[in-house]
């Protein structure tokens, strides 16, 4: 193989970003440099880290696997791999459709990678990693695939059962991050409540987070991706009491109406979903709650989207996404559903509950305006600087805006004073 060179490019969930950033530490040990950029042909050799899960990310990752196809038959790269979802759940037809790949690797296959870059694993790194965006936060998976049979989703099929980090690597792995500067710690899971059901028979979420809130020099511990089925109790006492876990949960409910709850294969009804969130916000207060949905699955009827449109405006969630359904093969749904809902009609009814959640969280951040909030500073972005108060998370909520003159350093935190609200940002200045 020639060239010490690899340009690692990842696509998909902050899971895949977790992936890279271990596999990135491993291969610059064995001695080679490293780009991550997915923008700009590097010279050298090109891993894929790709995402399987919905249609939009597949076409996603066969559009840049095709790119880089065609810069290695023009000679700007040199070996060309792919790993991750895509390459795990289809890994026979993209070797048959796509043979200009070098080679494709699963979801879990560390060690081929590395066999195939002539390097050895070094066990002593496997809880560090080398991030690849900002230095002040970072994504701890506590856990691997998913035990759920929801109908529509992938994820079992791709990264198989549930699988929970042993409770001293996660801290080692925090306590590594933190001394690399990392001050807001985002736990991420296919289902972080499950965590420690299969490894301790018992659900340990609500300790690994007590241990966590032990480090000093963490600021933020924020919670990603709590099924609604089983939350685990002891959790609201460990959120509501200790300042440095964030006041935010993200719970996806995916429906309210009962019918399709049963038909998602989901282990809640409505009235369970809705004592829970109402419970959340009256044990937690100021808890920022968020969500996502999926609109326009099989079986959906009017009558079921009415239902949906009208809890989501009544309810009021603080944050909020919603997603069209994408028929999936060897799903529950794939195999069992016709896909009955017609393109242009998911379209519209992702497009009207934003649109119901747009005039929400303008309401919601109008009342924000002339308050102070503790804000983390994220970046320089032309004339302002982005951060974040403890009800957002980076990349998929709203920001804070504050004038670049005064001169921040991303990393830290300062308080802030809102002063101007639109419906996804808050604008402010520094006390």
């Amino acid at each position: 193989m020639k060239g010490r060179h690899i340009n690692i490019v990842t696509l998909g969930c902050s899971k895949n970003v977790a992936d890279s950033e271990k596999l990135i530490k491993q291969i610059r040990a064995g001695g080679y440099s490293i780009s991550h950029d997915a923008d700009v042909i590097v010279p050298g050799h090109v891993i894929i880290n790709t995402c399987g899960f919905i249609n939009d990310a597949k076409e996603e990752s066969i559009d840049t696997i095709m790119r880089f196809v065609k810069a290695k038959e023009a000679g700007q790269i040199g070996n060309l791999y792919v790993m991750g979802c895509l390459a795990e759940r289809y890994m026979t037809a993209l070797r048959k459709e796509i043979p200009e790949v070098d080679q494709y690797f699963g979801v879990n296959d560390i060690n081929g990678i590395l066999n195939e870059l002539g390097i050895s694993l070094k066990n002593e790194l496997l809880t560090d990693r080398e991030l690849t965006g900002p230095s002040h936060y970072a994504y701890l998976k506590i856990s691997e695939g998913c035990d759920r049979t929801c109908a529509f989703c992938a994820i079992p099929m791709i990264r198989g059962r549930y699988v929970s980090k042993p409770l001293e690597v996660i801290i080692e792995e925090a306590n590594i991050l933190a001394a690399k500067g990392v001050r807001e710690l985002i736990l991420i899971a296919q289902d972080l409540s499950y965590y420690g059901l299969d490894l301790y028979r018992k659900r340990k979420l609500p300790e690994l987070i007590r241990e966590l809130i032990n480090i000093e020099s963490l600021e933020w511990i924020r919670l990603h991706y709590l099924y609604p089925a089983d939350f685990p109790e002891e959790l609201i006492p460990v959120i509501r009491d200790n300042e440095k876990v964030c006041n935010y949960i993200d719970l996806p409910v995916q429906h309210i109406s009962d019918k399709m709850l049963k038909l998602m294969k989901r282990s809640h009804s409505r009235k369970q979903t809705e004592s829970l969130l109402s419970g959340l916000r009256e044990k937690i207060p100021g808890v920022a709650l968020r969500t996502t949905l999926i609109a326009g699955h099989p079986g959906e009827s009017e009558d079921d989207f009415n239902e949906l449109r009208e809890f989501i405006s009544d309810f009021r969630f603080d944050r909020l996404g919603v997603f069209a359904y994408s028929h999936e093969e060897d799903t529950w749904a794939g195999n069992n559903y016709n896909d009955e809902v017609p393109e242009e009609v998911k379209k519209e009814r992702v497009s009207e509950l934003m649109e119901i959640q747009q005039n929400i969280s303008l309401e919601l951040n109008r009342v924000k305006v002339g308050k102070v909030v503790k804000t983390i500073i994220d970046k320089k972005e032309g004339e302002y600087y982005t951060g974040r108060t403890e009800h957002d998370s980076p990349e998929v909520d709203q920001e804070v805006l504050i004038p670049s003159y005064y001169l921040l350093e991303p990393g830290t935190f300062r308080q802030v004073r809102i002063t101007h609200a639109e419906e996804f940002d808050l604008f402010g200045i520094t006390e």
